[in-house]
């Protein structure tokens, strides 16, 4: 009586997905790489960024590691990916749809990037800068 059941996960993952997909892209700001001042609006890495001033990891995408890289290949692809989300987040107005989970243990933000209903990270994986994010890292270097 009252209640609200699915059946089944399906049904509510479609719902979810239709929702999020629809959500107008109203974001928008003057990214920079960022450095040892306030972060306002930059860059960290490819896979992490600051956006008014709130610390944000993009939920659905895993990009090789800057700090430090353990190799030179990882360090190259890192750099690649950072400035690539730089260019994608300077392009137009975007979203940040949240998750399951609110933060990661580092009190980031988790949220997926999106412009237009696609997801960002996945511009990045099909460009060879990032990896879907399954959970756990894996290793950039040979």
């Amino acid at each position: 009586m009252g209640a609200f059941h699915l059946q089944d996960t399906g049904r509510l993952d479609s719902m979810l997905a239709s929702f999020t997909d629809s959500a107008v892209d109203t974001l928008s700001a003057s990214f920079s790489i960022c450095d040892a001042g306030a972060r306002t609006n930059c860059v960290v890495d490819g896979d992490t960024f600051w956006h008014q001033g709130e610390k944000i990891r993009i939920a659905d995408i895993d990009t090789p590691e800057l700090s430090p890289p353990r190799c030179a290949r990882e360090r190259q692809l890192g750099e690649a990916a950072k400035r690539r989300l730089q260019a994608l987040l300077n392009t137009d107005r975007f979203s940040l749809i949240a998750g399951w989970r609110d933060e990661d243990r580092y009190g980031r933000k988790l949220r997926t990037v999106k412009r237009q209903g696609r997801s960002i990270g996945d511009i990045l994986v099909s460009e060879g800068l990032a990896r879907r994010w399954d959970g756990s890292r894996h290793p950039w270097c040979d």
